[in-house]
């Protein structure tokens, strides 16, 4: 009973995720812009915006200033992997910031959403504040990631033991959680283009496991489950760092916005689990009789649209 629910769990899921993507494929819907300030002195402000070139469709964002701050020049923009990164400088008056002084050395960062687009500067830096905005956007970078929750629906498919699929998904959590403080730390650099094509070429892998006869002996992978979670997860974790980074990370309170990151995407993982073991439970009955398809087509969508990805993230890097 354990393995029909989750069998049907990844079939109800997957049919959802074809759903979900038809618009685009991309693997991220989450793409965070990077807006950062530093003032110099005399009202003066260095200006620094970071976008990445394949941003949010219909979503066209710049920084806006307030009405006494004008810009000195024009911007200098570059490129940078999977970014525009632009540079400039504007005279906000003697007054500076609003909100206002900031030239006591501290460094105040938020997380902007569509829902809160605008920030103002605040009297003293909270760390509530840094520690709610990275978990929010950790929790938001996994739901909206498809290839990620992939491969933890394969997960979910390919192990019928609930303690060996806990083990599963810890040493997945494990592995990405090293690879993405290592990362966002400075300490593993590698370029985003290799690492989104090994991510879908992970959840390739795990299609071609689902897709295996169950009459047949098991694999490696099956009798270890385990070791390919922690493997691939190191992968994952250099995604995530990805996303990390088009963020950034505060001064000063790192080690807790990283913490918090790390935090939301557990806990958006978890949720994502325990609504996916319900949804199979419940619908499970209705599929006792389909164990076939019940196999098979979450196989073939998750294999399907991660060979879509392996290719189109190869065309992208041409």
């Amino acid at each position: 009973m354990r393995g029909r629910a989750l069998a049907s769990v990844v079939l109800v899921a997957a049919l959802g995720s074809t759903a979900v993507v038809p618009r685009t494929v991309a693997a991220h819907a989450l793409a965070p812009s990077l807006f950062q300030v530093r003032e110099t002195g005399s009202g003066r402000v260095e200006v620094l915006w970071r976008t990445p070139v394949a941003g949010v469709p219909d979503a066209e964002l710049r920084p806006v200033f307030p009405p006494d701050c004008r810009p000195l020049g024009q911007p200098v923009v570059r490129r940078a992997e999977a970014a525009l990164v632009a540079r400039w400088e504007i005279d906000c008056g003697p007054p500076g910031l609003v909100g206002k002084t900031l030239r006591d050395g501290r460094s105040v960062r938020a997380v902007l959403t569509a829902e809160r687009p605008s920030f103002l500067v605040p009297e003293r830096e909270s760390r509530i504040e840094v520690a709610r905005s990275y978990s929010l956007l950790g929790i938001e970078h996994i739901l909206t990631g498809p290839d990620h929750l992939l491969f933890v629906l394969g997960l979910l498919l390919l192990i019928a033991e609930w303690r060996l699929l806990l083990w599963t998904l810890t040493s997945f959590t494990l592995g990405h959680s090293v690879t993405l403080s290592l990362a966002a730390l400075g300490f593993v650099h590698v370029p985003p283009g290799p690492v989104e094509v090994g991510i879908a070429a992970s959840i390739v892998v795990l299609g071609v496991e689902l897709a295996r006869d169950p009459a047949a002996s098991p694999s490696r992978l099956q009798r270890r489950p385990w070791g390919m979670a922690a493997t691939f997860g190191l992968l994952h974790g250099l995604g995530f760092a990805g996303a990390l980074a088009a963020a950034g990370l505060p001064d000063g309170e790192i080690p807790l916005a990283l913490f918090s990151f790390n935090l939301g995407i557990e806990i958006g993982q978890l949720t994502f689990v325990v609504a996916a073991i319900a949804l199979g439970i419940a619908v499970g009955p209705l599929l006792a009789a389909r164990g076939a398809i019940r196999r098979r087509v979450p196989a073939y969508v998750i294999g399907s649209l991660a060979a879509f990805w392996v290719f189109e993230r190869l065309a992208a890097m041409l």
